[in-house]
């Protein structure tokens, strides 16, 4: 019996530029491992429930994807996460789950914020995952775009919100 030749990682990145926030401004709201529900559209569970919110090591436990399984119907999904790596000076983060009811194997993910000068930044999202049994990369970068895109768009109302807020302080 022969063996199957192991099928290549998916690797993907999708970004979003963000023109009415800077780095500095966005960095604070993604760090915040422990809060991405905050952020992320249709994310409606994210606590921590092991260790310290951003130190490495701390895992979160995320849930509310509604994502079709074989038989068509619509599952909630979720996971638990482990914050691998934290870089201030870099903006960005690295983490991998652990474990999950959507089918991603050996999955990493890093998020960075990228400063554009005066002309906001630009959020890049990486992953690596083994290949996930019933889905197509495609359709998994998609899903990926439209979430960065929402959790951009997000966090740059929340910005320019506090902003307007401060200015009528003064």
């Amino acid at each position: 019996m022969g063996q199957k030749c192991p099928q290549p990682k998916w690797e993907a990145k999708v970004s979003t530029k963000l023109a009415k926030a800077s780095a500095d401004q966005i960095w604070p709201l993604c760090k915040d491992f422990f809060n991405l529900h905050k952020w992320f559209p249709g994310l409606s569970v994210c606590h921590g429930i092991h260790g310290s919110n951003g130190k490495p090591g701390c895992i979160r436990y995320c849930a509310g994807f509604s994502l079709p399984s074989e038989g068509g119907e619509k599952i909630v999904s979720w996971s638990k996460e482990r914050l691998i790596a934290i870089d201030h000076d870099e903006k960005s983060i690295t983490y991998g789950i652990v474990e999950c009811n959507i089918g991603f194997e050996s999955y990493v993910s890093s998020l960075k914020i990228v400063p554009r000068g005066g002309d906001g930044c630009v959020m890049e999202w990486y992953f690596t995952v083994d290949p996930v049994e019933g889905w197509k990369l495609e359709d998994l970068v998609k899903k990926y775009e439209d979430g960065l895109q929402g959790m951009a768009k997000k966090m740059e109302e929340d910005m320019v919100g506090k902003i307007k807020a401060e200015q009528k302080q003064v």
